[in-house]
């Protein structure tokens, strides 16, 4: 079956826009800036691997992920998963997705990382300023 130039502009007009438009939704196509993950890293844990324990047990990996964290995420897998550095990547990636959409986008580093750190709303809070800073010091780094 062979479509008319009409037919052809309307399928390209129905299908094409809104792939095309995706990309422009906060925090789709986002993805955390490589120094930030690794300043993270650093704050987190000294920069070390493995199922590390964090929090009084309450996190967990190289990242310092809690279960509720991980829940959030949306990101399948099991939580013991987040002991994985390129698994615990995706996780916080989800969770900014989820929770600092437009941050994410606009590459708001500050309010990821106080967002990581304290939760959805930690952003506005004084008690996140200084997990902040340690971050911003280890990007520096």
């Amino acid at each position: 079956m062979k479509m008319t130039e009409k037919q052809l502009r309307i399928f390209a007009w129905a299908f094409l826009t809104p792939i095309l438009l995706l990309p422009m939704l906060p925090g789709f196509a986002a993805q955390l800036p490589q120094k930030f993950i690794l300043a993270v890293h650093q704050v987190e844990t000294g920069g070390r691997l493995g199922a590390l324990a964090g929090d009084n047990g309450r996190s967990l990996g190289p990242l310092q992920i809690s279960r509720k964290y991980w829940e959030d995420s949306g990101v399948a897998g099991k939580y013991h998963n987040v002991t994985n550095f390129a698994y615990a990547v995706k996780v916080m990636t989800g969770y900014m997705r989820k929770h600092a959409a437009s941050a994410l986008a606009s590459g708001d580093l500050e309010k990821l990382a106080r967002v990581h750190n304290g939760g959805p709303k930690a952003h506005r809070k004084d008690s996140t300023l200084g997990y902040w800073r340690r971050v911003q010091a280890a990007m520096k780094r």
